[in-house]
C-alpha cells in the first residue's frame, strides 16, 4: 500500500497565508406589479409585529404567514430580518416624507420649518415607539443587506430637510444638510439604545436645528 505523505508543516521565516475576502452584492431588480404588492405586504407585516411586540417580535416564518407570502418568497426579497426592518425604516420615514409635501412645513424661517419637521417625526416615533427602536436596532446591526439601506435613509433625510428648507438660502447648505443628517441619525441611536425617549429626542433636534440654522438663514 503507497504511503500518503506527511503534510509539510510551515516554518516561522514563511508568510501566513492571506484571508479569505468576501464579497457582499446587493443585487437590484424591477419587480413585476403582483410581485411589488407582494413585497409590500412583507414590509407592512414586520412593521406590525415591530410595532407591537418590538424586534424580538419579528422573525421570517412570522413575517411570512401574516403577509401571506411564501417564506421563500419573503427570502427572495429580503436577505435577512435586519434587511427587512431596514427596508422598513425607509418606508416609514417615506411616508413622512409623503406627509411633508401634503402638508408642507409653516414656520417663517428655514430653522423654524426644520424644527418642525424634527417635531413631527419624532411625535411619529412617540406613537410608536417598539417599532422605531426595532427599525433602527436593524440599521445599527451591521447586516450588509440592512447597510445598504443607509444610503436610502440618508436620501429619506435629505429630502425631509430640502422640503423644510426650500428656497431659503442657506450659507453652506449641503454641510448644514449632511450635519443635521448625521444629527438626526445619532439621535435615533440614542433612542434606540434607551439613552433617550422620543419626545427628548424630539426636543433635541429641534433646539439644535434652530441654533445651526437661524444664523444662517436670510
Amino acid at each position: 500500500m503507497p504511503k500518503v505523505p506527511a503534510k509539510r508543516r510551515k516554518t516561522a521565516s514563511e508568510p501566513a497565508e492571506p484571508p479569505v475576502r468576501t464579497l457582499t452584492l446587493t443585487v437590484s431588480r424591477v419587480l413585476r406589479p403582483n410581485q411589488q404588492k407582494r413585497r409590500h405586504r412583507v414590509v407592512e407585516a414586520a412593521m406590525e409585529l415591530a410595532a407591537t411586540g418590538g424586534y424580538e417580535a419579528v422573525n421570517m416564518r412570522e413575517v411570512s404567514a401574516r403577509s401571506r407570502v411564501s417564506l421563500g418568497t419573503v427570502y427572495r426579497y429580503f436577505s435577512s430580518k435586519d434587511h427587512l426592518l431596514a427596508e422598513a425604516l425607509v418606508r416609514w420615514g417615506g411616508e413622512l416624507g409623503d406627509r411633508l409635501r401634503e402638508r408642507r412645513p409653516r414656520g417663517r424661517t428655514a430653522a423654524a420649518r426644520v424644527a418642525e419637521v424634527f417635531e413631527r417625526m419624532s411625535r411619529g416615533v412617540a406613537q410608536k415607539p417598539e417599532l422605531g427602536i426595532a427599525l433602527t436596532r436593524a440599521l445599527l446591526s451591521g447586516d450588509p443587506g440592512a447597510f445598504a439601506n443607509r444610503d436610502g435613509l440618508a436620501a429619506m433625510m435629505r429630502e425631509w430637510l430640502d422640503i423644510a428648507i426650500a428656497d431659503e438660502k442657506v450659507r453652506n447648505r449641503e454641510v448644514v444638510v449632511e450635519a443635521l443628517e448625521l444629527l438626526c441619525f445619532a439621535s435615533m441611536i440614542e433612542l434606540a439604545t434607551g439613552q433617550r425617549s422620543a419626545a427628548q429626542v424630539g426636543e433635541q433636534l429641534q433646539r439644535v436645528a434652530r441654533v445651526v440654522l437661524a444664523p444662517r438663514s436670510g
